[in-house]
């Protein structure tokens, strides 16, 4: 009898793949990787990764083989077609796994726009060393729009500035002692005209899609900020730059945006006041171990029969549940 199949696609060594092997003796592990993951796909029973070539999901549904999908991202974007969400495919997410360094590099690009380090940085180019103004991060008010793993590692960072912190999340719950008020999702509006800085760490879906939109930018506090974190889809971009272009948020400070790369052309490239990066901020010397330790783990418990950690319950909803009974990453 064939040995089920584990397709990876995400940056594993040599070391990783023995990892997999150790934890998943009775699977056969195939590395495809970018290059070949398009045709791979269809020889998976399991996948873990994140395919960022494009990948005919509709027939990998049809062909009934896949039985879970462990994503090696925290978005889901990348893999929640509506085939694969009406499918009996077991979904699980990479939520909480890379929350340390995403959360690190929010707080590199606000204490940059705080302290207008692109504006030093620039002086120091040209050899001008003149004083010029700044801002101040510590005792603002900060929102946090989505509580998951990396709004949570986000609060906490922020909370040694001294900052009050405002959340929302489709399902608050566990709030911590440093988070002044954790509100539904649906009480959003409630907090845009109080906050200093804005972050946006919610998963991109049906409900998210361009939600920051121009009716939501009006809402903020006038010369607030916009952090983006999280996909640059959640964004209208030309209402963005509308909002920025009249002044009425004082800057936009982002790692992700839509389309990626951003073009040349986007307007966002010479406005004052806006910092992007790349879509760099899960990057760190030790995702690829902290990845492989979590599926490692889920293996073990697939075979056992266990819950999965980060499952899906709602696929629609493109993350875990915090309180819905599945263990979460770092919980």
């Amino acid at each position: 009898m064939n040995k089920p199949r584990i397709v990876l696609c995400y940056p594993v060594e040599a070391k990783h793949i023995a990892q997999i092997a150790d934890a998943a003796p009775w699977a056969e592990i195939v590395d495809a990787g970018q290059e070949r993951i398009a045709e791979q796909i269809f020889t998976a029973d399991i996948f873990c990764g994140h395919a960022k070539v494009p990948i005919d999901w509709d027939a990998v549904v049809r062909q009934g083989r896949l039985q879970w999908i462990q994503s090696s991202a925290a978005g889901m974007d990348h893999c929640l077609v509506p085939s694969v969400i009406e499918s009996p495919i077991v979904v699980t997410s990479a939520s909480g796994v890379l929350a340390d360094q995403v959360a690190e590099h929010t707080v590199a690009l606000l204490t940059a726009w705080t302290r207008s380090l692109p504006v030093f940085f620039e002086a120091q180019r040209r050899r001008q060393f003149i004083r010029r103004p700044t801002r101040d991060l510590t005792r603002s008010t900060v929102g946090i729009v989505g509580f998951g793993g990396v709004g949570r590692r986000v609060a906490k960072l922020l909370a040694a500035f001294d900052t009050r912190i405002l959340a929302t999340d489709m399902f608050p719950l566990e709030k911590p002692d440093y988070v002044q008020m954790l509100l539904p999702a649906d009480r959003l509006d409630e907090i845009l005209p109080q906050v200093d800085f804005l972050v946006l760490a919610l998963p991109l879906n049906d409900s998210t899609r361009n939600m920051v939109d121009r009716r939501f930018l009006a809402r903020m506090k006038r010369g607030s900020v916009l952090a983006n974190v999280a996909r640059g889809a959640l964004v209208v971009e030309d209402d963005l730059v509308e909002a920025l272009a009249s002044g009425h948020l004082a800057g936009a400070v982002m790692d992700v945006t839509e389309p990626e790369p951003l073009p040349p052309q986007s307007k966002l490239w010479d406005l004052p006041g806006v910092i992007i990066t790349p879509h760099v901020g899960g990057q760190a010397a030790w995702r690829i171990d902290r990845m492989t330790e979590l599926f490692c783990q889920n293996l073990r418990r697939w075979r056992e029969g266990l819950p999965l950690i980060n499952y899906l319950p709602d696929k629609r909803l493109g993350f875990p549940i915090r309180g819905a009974g599945y263990p979460i990453w770092g919980s």
